[in-house]
């Protein structure tokens, strides 16, 4: 597992995803910090990073990145950690338009090809 909150290269991030699932790496992304986690089996354990490196909760979104595709398939908004009806996020998907744009703005700043 690691933090970035720098940037991360394209072929780093196939490195990674092969390590584990191959074709898919999970992740958390800090909405408020701009930070996102990396490389885990479950987002749990990520969003758990993050907290420990003083994240709030509410601020963790969990994804799952394909670094083989682009556009609208290299990132997809679905984890367990995302249902929280307390934000009203009922689903394993990010269903605020802003947080899901904030989201995507992280990633493309975090990841470079």
């Amino acid at each position: 597992m690691m933090i970035v909150d720098g940037s991360l290269r394209r072929d780093e991030l196939r490195t990674l995803a092969q390590s584990l699932f191959g074709n898919m790496i999970k992740a958390v992304v800090d909405v408020a910090r701009g930070s996102i986690a990396l490389d885990a089996e479950l987002h749990a354990d990520l969003e758990a990073l993050l907290l420990q490196n003083g994240s709030i909760q509410r601020d963790l979104w969990g994804i799952n990145l394909y670094p083989d595709e682009s556009g609208e398939h290299f990132l997809e908004f679905d984890s367990m950690i995302n249902v929280r009806p307390s934000q009203k996020n009922r689903s394993r998907g990010v269903e605020d338009p802003q947080i899901r744009s904030r989201i995507m703005e992280i990633v493309s700043q975090r990841l470079s090809e």
